[in-house]
């Protein structure tokens, strides 16, 4: 392979080895490495960390300082019920007994803006086509293996979106993997590591394509046979009602709760409108939620979710305290284009690749089959859309 930086001497050689020792730290990130891949260029073998592993040190270089003392922060916070739960689970953390536990609460925040956390199709390699049979990609001679070989605990929110074959193969793979550290733990769930799991059955269930109720709920982590080993623990006071500043404000919050746990547990029956045609999924909102002396228009929504956006908009506690909940990519798209537009400065326009590869016939075949406005045109699920329009916030 000739490249320019070996044509450019000695230093073009130093630069090259630096880009590959960098690539090979991105890939031992995410427990891979450099030398796997025999087709790419390889370094000096002196010059790569192959001793170190980036995981494991990566897991262990946190400030504990500082970490401590969130800890107690965090700790003085709870409540009765919280500490409760919060005893059993390190006891077993401790004891080395492990388990699988389920908290019937959200944790609130993204796993991915956690210190260390990672979304679990990352993290363990989940594949993307699951079946009873499935287990992770890991190798026992891997990065990732020998991180989990040290881990105690593993903490897994939104657990009921999740399709019940990826904790079946969770399971199935690391009992495999902790048979190395103690060939008893082959007969323990999740190989003896404490499994945690979080979330609301009220809120999405895993999303099974043309599927039907009963696919759905079949798919649920409620319909494993791990489920039998879980132990349950539901806690029931409320958070978020603690925001309220009044007794009539904590009151209204309270009630509002309660009428949203009515419809989650599908208590709140359909309206029967004589000029309305009985739909199952159509409720009623109770007066007291509605403002009917204001226009329903999308600029009034705005405005109340978001009051003094201009002045607030630079403040991220302001905005992670406010959402708007929207059933569709294609609202999203609109609500956001909107509430960017009002942020202060010149948005930037950034296109999408809008070409296709790899097609059977000639550049006119290609063109009439793939013109350019249709590719503009596509709006694919977990992907931006082609025309993404953004603005530099100064913080």
């Amino acid at each position: 392979m000739n490249t320019d930086a070996d044509a450019a001497g000695p230093s073009g050689h130093a630069l090259q080895q630096t880009v590959q020792k960098k690539i090979d730290e991105l890939l031992r990130s995410i427990g891979k490495c450099l030398k796997k891949y025999d087709q790419l260029p390889q370094p000096p073998a002196t010059y790569l960390n192959n001793g170190t592993n980036n995981l494991i040190l990566e897991e262990t270089s946190y400030n504990m300082v500082e970490m401590e003392r969130e800890h107690s922060k965090l700790l003085q916070a709870c409540t009765e019920q919280q500490m409760s739960v919060y005893d059993v689970l390190m006891g077993t953390v401790h004891g080395g007994s492990g388990g699988l536990f389920f908290v019937y609460a959200s944790f609130g925040i993204a796993a991915t803006l956690m210190p260390g956390g990672r979304t679990a199709h990352s993290r363990f390699k989940i594949p993307i086509l699951l079946d009873e049979f499935s287990t992770y990609n890991i190798a026992h001679d891997s990065d990732i293996a020998q991180l989990i070989k040290q881990t105690d605990l593993i903490i897994w929110d939104e657990a009921p979106m999740q399709h019940r074959f990826a904790f079946e193969c969770l399971d199935r793979s690391l009992r495999d993997i902790m048979k190395a550290v103690d060939p008893s733990r082959f007969d323990m769930p999740f190989g003896g590591i404490t499994v945690i799991l979080g979330g609301y059955f009220r809120q999405i269930l895993p999303v099974i394509t043309f599927g039907s109720r009963a696919d759905i709920v079949a798919a649920c982590i409620t319909r494993s046979r791990l489920w039998q080993l879980c132990n349950i623990y539901v806690l029931t006071e409320n958070m978020r009602l603690r925001q309220g500043s009044t007794d009539l404000e904590i009151e209204d919050l309270k009630w509002f709760t309660q009428w949203v746990l009515y419809i989650g547990n599908g208590n709140v029956l359909p309206p029967r409108v004589t000029d309305m045609p009985y739909m199952e999924n159509r409720i009623l909102i109770p007066p007291r939620f509605c403002d009917l002396n204001m226009e329903n228009s999308i600029e009034n929504m705005i405005s109340i979710i978001f009051p003094g956006f201009l002045e607030s908009c630079r403040d991220p506690e302001y905005l992670s305290k406010r959402a708007v909940l929207t059933p569709t990519n294609q609202t999203v798209g609109h609500l956001n284009s909107l509430i960017v537009d009002m942020v202060p400065g010149d948005s930037i326009s950034y296109f999408s690749v809008d070409s296709a590869e790899e097609f059977g016939g000639t550049n006119e075949d290609l063109n009439i089959a793939f013109p350019v406005e249709y590719l503009n045109s596509l709006n694919v699920a977990g992907m931006p859309p082609h025309d993404l329009k953004l603005k530099v916030v100064m913080w």
